[in-house]
């Protein structure tokens, strides 16, 4: 991309706030302190109005324009991870066991460019909505902003965000219609037995083999391969069976998996059969059974008109851009707000020979920050000028 439209007093103002958020990261739900400072923030720069704790910790920045029109909504995260920093950069994270390894910490201050241009010129018609989303990691955050009763007021009619992406030329973009990241579940599967002496392990009713063949038959339920309507994909994420004593035969097991599909149709038939193998081998052993959901994720998919609207910004800046043959088997909480409006993620490249997300020594290149906001700028500008 050639030049910028922000000064370099922004562009260095918005890469020492990244700094000081990713020296301060705070996990899902528990952004207070990131979600204040991303509010100051935005009554520094002008936001017409200031909306808080949206689902949690979320912040809103509005900027309106001078006629009755549309509502574009540019999305970015405020969440960082439980993971411990190892990198030596000088704005480290601070905090013990925190980390924002997955770059929001970027994608939050490349949204604040955004309203740096806003500021100074605001959309012809319609209204922008600057979303800073609390608990995407977890998959709780969107679906907590729209549950707000005060999101009815703010609903989108298109909607953008774009994710950094380790392995892709730094600044260059991928992107395609249609499903962009697949949905995902976690579940969680205890079994309860009885415990016995070691010695006797006949007088108990052990979880051990359950278990064994749980693991085995609820990872066939989806093998993965292409990536097509039919695509699911289980990954078995933690086992734990008994205590750590030679003593005691075991009368607890425990299980998680992730259960990953495009279609929402698939999703649902996954889960139902991964729930009916659970309780049908508890069941069969004599055992309790106790199912729970976590980490909910929709498909993020892209719609035609905000896919072509993204094209055409990049290919404007003249941002080399790809399209991406098959979805990415991630997970994105962007794709809860698909349920409310038109929407468009793309992936934008963090480099090449560097950390990968999640990686306790990632951290994201400020180059991108001018770029993302440039192109979310670009897309809201081509619908409400």
């Amino acid at each position: 991309m050639e030049g910028t439209f922000l000064t370099n007093r922004e562009i260095a103002d918005l890469t020492g706030f990244r700094h000081l958020l990713h020296q301060t990261p705070e996990v899902s739900g528990q952004e207070r302190e990131t979600a204040a400072r991303v509010a100051a923030k935005l009554r520094e720069i002008g936001a017409d109005r200031v909306v808080t704790d949206l689902g949690g910790h979320g912040v809103a920045g509005i900027f309106d324009g001078a006629a009755p029109g549309p509502t574009v909504m540019l999305r970015a995260e405020l969440d960082a991870l439980p993971i411990e920093e190892t990198g030596d950069v000088p704005h480290a994270s601070t905090i013990p066991e925190r980390g924002h390894m997955c770059g929001h910490d970027g994608h939050a201050a490349s949204l604040l460019g955004c309203a740096y241009a806003f500021a100074r010129q605001r959309p012809a018609r319609g209204r922008v909505v600057l979303m800073f989303q609390p608990a995407e990691e977890d998959g709780s955050g969107a679906a907590a902003v729209i549950a707000d009763p005060r999101f009815a007021e703010l609903r989108p009619d298109m909607a953008f965000s774009w994710h950094n992406m380790p392995g892709i030329p730094l600044g260059e973009a991928r992107l395609r219609e249609g499903p962009m990241f697949c949905a995902s579940v976690g579940v969680r599967v205890q079994l309860d037995g009885r415990t016995a002496h070691a010695s006797q392990p006949e007088t108990g009713n052990s979880p051990a083999q359950p278990l064994a063949a749980l693991i085995g038959r609820i990872a066939a339920l989806g093998p993965g391969g292409s990536m097509d309507e039919d695509f699911a994909l289980v990954t078995v994420t933690h086992a734990r069976l008994g205590e750590p004593s030679y003593g005691i035969a075991p009368g607890r097991a425990e299980l998680q998996a992730t259960l990953r599909a495009l279609m929402p149709e698939r999703m649902a038939r996954l889960r139902a059969e991964a729930e009916a193998l659970a309780r049908g081998i508890a069941r069969d052993a004599g055992l309790k059974v106790t199912l729970d959901w976590h980490d909910d994720f929709a498909c993020t998919a892209n719609d035609a008109e905000p896919t072509a609207i993204m094209r055409r910004v990049l290919d404007a800046r003249q941002v080399r851009r790809e399209e991406m043959p098959e979805p990415y088997r991630g997970s994105e909480d962007f794709g809860r707000f698909g349920e409310t409006a038109q929407t468009a993620m793309i992936l934008l490249g963090a480099g090449t020979g560097v950390s990968a997300l999640h990686n306790p020594d990632y951290d994201f290149p400020d180059d991108l920050i001018p770029i993302g906001a440039e192109i979310l700028t670009g897309a809201a500008r081509e619908i409400l000028g």
